[in-house]
């Protein structure tokens, strides 16, 4: 019998991998592929045809996403009224990929611009109620330097 090697961490996984629940997931799915070019590599539905399970990947990183399920206590972030979890996308053209967001039907909570830190940077919040950071690194900034005009901004 042939022996396999199974990995602790699956390939294309990271150790940390993002999974969304919120209520209308198909359509998320639909919408991720539109706003962040996501591509979908698996689709498991329940009988009644709710998303169960997806693996979808932005780049170079898998995120999960399922329908939410109140009875198991998985609720979405518009259930919740809101969320304090922000999710970071590192792209080549933060405005490009910010106004391609935003042609999907994605809200503008902050406009893109050149931040402190070094990266060109804006934020939305997408129609299932996750909020996204979408940002291009344009330059290094030192620690010290970040501190220095932090302190600037706000006092």
């Amino acid at each position: 019998m042939p022996q396999t090697t199974v990995k602790p961490i699956p390939a294309g996984m990271h150790s940390i991998t993002p999974h969304l629940v919120c209520a209308g997931a198909i359509d998320a799915i639909e919408f991720y592929k539109k706003a962040f070019d996501a591509v979908e590599h698996v689709r498991l539905l329940a009988r009644d045809g709710s998303l169960v399970h997806a693996s979808m990947t932005i780049g170079d990183s898998l995120f999960m996403l399922a329908e939410e399920c109140p009875k198991w206590g998985s609720l979405g972030p518009n259930a919740l009224k809101g969320s304090s979890v922000t999710i970071h996308l590192s792209v080549e053209n933060v405005d490009a990929a910010f106004a391609q967001a935003v042609a999907a039907g994605a809200s503008v909570t902050m406009p893109v611009a050149d931040m402190f830190w070094g990266d060109r940077y804006g934020k939305l919040k997408d129609p299932f109620g996750h909020h996204w950071a979408i940002a291009t690194h344009m330059r290094d900034v030192s620690p010290a330097e970040m501190q220095e005009a932090m302190n600037k901004m706000f006092g």
